[in-house]
């Protein structure tokens, strides 16, 4: 190094170490018998909920010791936890101007500018709070919602997920986290459509969409355009398929899934639903058992699958062999009331009347829950209908 730069740096930095020098001396030397009793007052009034009183006590300390860095970081507190952020970030400038070493007054400066609005002020020293304390709940939120309106999705993913690890049940935190997912596969999406909008996958995209609206007639046609222009690609008959299963057309449902298969046949989903749509058709139990045994194979956690295996034994007239299937299903989602109504069967074909009678009552005792419900719902949205009204 320049041996006159290094004596120039030298100079500097021993400027810089007695100005700190200095401010501290200051500082010491404010700190006068009025001002330690203004700071009791304060104290006094923040202990018994009076922060009026006690910002009006710390505006007079800081007058009379200009120089005190930490009454700027309490008052800068008071005005926030009031709600005044301007002069929030006022106080807590200052006192950081006089001590930039001071994490709680960053903390507020950053969460103060978050609350108006100034993201990108507010995001350099949020993400200095949380990396400093990874386990600050309040502003890894702030942090995260500072992200997101900033646009910057990706980055906000991962404070949230570390908050919800923490909060599990926090349902603002699942409903952000769920916004900023939609946001980031809308944007997807929406870059799939300006790259060739009559391409297959934005065909498929489009179909989605309306299916997720239920405008079924949409949605087959947005699919049958993209298997016109990909019929070997994995994915688009299963689409299509999917539309005539929702929609009851069995035979329809089961030529595109077979098309599916044709593509992909690891997919297991997709042979379940096959299997599913000749049951429902009344078709050959026998191959729809076929069907079903190789989704399951592949799939074993399929318990959709478990259950249409069990209606498959029961019209081979094998209910002895479906009972492991169901039990399974059941242990899986005991609510679902078609999985009882099927082991009443198979108990009332093994001559177990007591077993059967309860799972019949526990069958029709959960249709009537699940029929109350929409009952429910639907008298609900008339209130709203009229009420708006």
């Amino acid at each position: 190094m320049n041996p006159r730069k290094s004596v120039v740096l030298l100079f500097f930095c021993c400027l810089l170490l007695a100005a700190r020098f200095c401010c501290a001396q200051t500082a010491e030397e404010e700190v006068t018998p009025q001002v330690q009793s203004l700071y009791e007052q304060a104290k006094a009034a923040q202990q018994r909920g009076d922060n009026s009183t006690a910002i009006q006590k710390y505006r007079a300390m800081v007058k009379l010791a200009p120089h005190l860095a930490p009454a700027y970081n309490n008052l800068g507190m008071l005005y926030f936890n009031e709600g005044d952020y301007p002069h929030a970030v006022q106080a807590l400038e200052q006192g950081l101007r006089l001590n930039p070493a001071m994490p709680t007054a960053s903390a507020l400066l950053g969460l103060s500018y978050a609350q108006m609005g100034e993201d990108s002020k507010a995001e350099p020293l949020l993400e200095a709070a949380v990396r400093a304390n990874p386990n600050d709940d309040t502003a890894t939120m702030a942090l995260a919602h500072t992200l997101v309106n900033l646009k910057r999705l990706d980055d906000a993913i991962p404070y949230l997920r570390s908050y919800l690890d923490r909060h599990p049940k926090d349902q603002q935190a699942w409903y952000l986290l769920g916004k900023t997912y939609l946001q980031l596969s809308e944007d997807a999406l929406g870059r799939i459509n300006q790259i060739d909008p009559d391409s297959a996958m934005a065909h498929m995209v489009a179909g989605e969409i309306d299916e997720s609206m239920k405008n079924y007639d949409g949605a087959l046609v947005e699919y049958k355009k993209a298997i016109d222009l990909a019929p070997k690609q994995p994915g688009m008959h299963e689409h299509m398929g999917n539309v005539f299963w929702v929609t009851g057309k069995w035979e329809s449902a089961q030529a595109e899934f077979r098309a599916e298969l044709a593509n992909n046949p690891g997919n297991c989903t997709v042979r379940w639903k096959l299997a599913n749509a000749m049951l429902e058709a009344n078709a050959s139990p026998q191959e729809a058992l076929t069907e079903v045994n190789q989704a399951i194979e592949r799939c074993p956690g399929l318990m959709q699958a478990h259950v249409d295996r069990a209606r498959a034994l029961i019209k081979l007239g094998k209910p002895d062999e479906a009972l492991a299937d169901l039990l399974l299903a059941e242990k899986d989602s005991p609510d679902e009331p078609s999985i009882h109504f099927l082991l009443s069967s198979v108990y009332k074909a093994e001559g177990k009347t007591a077993e059967a009678l309860q799972e019949i009552r526990t069958y029709g005792r959960l249709q009537r829950q699940a029929s109350e419900a929409v009952a429910q719902q639907a008298s609900d949205a008339i209130s709203i209908k009229n009420s708006a009204h």
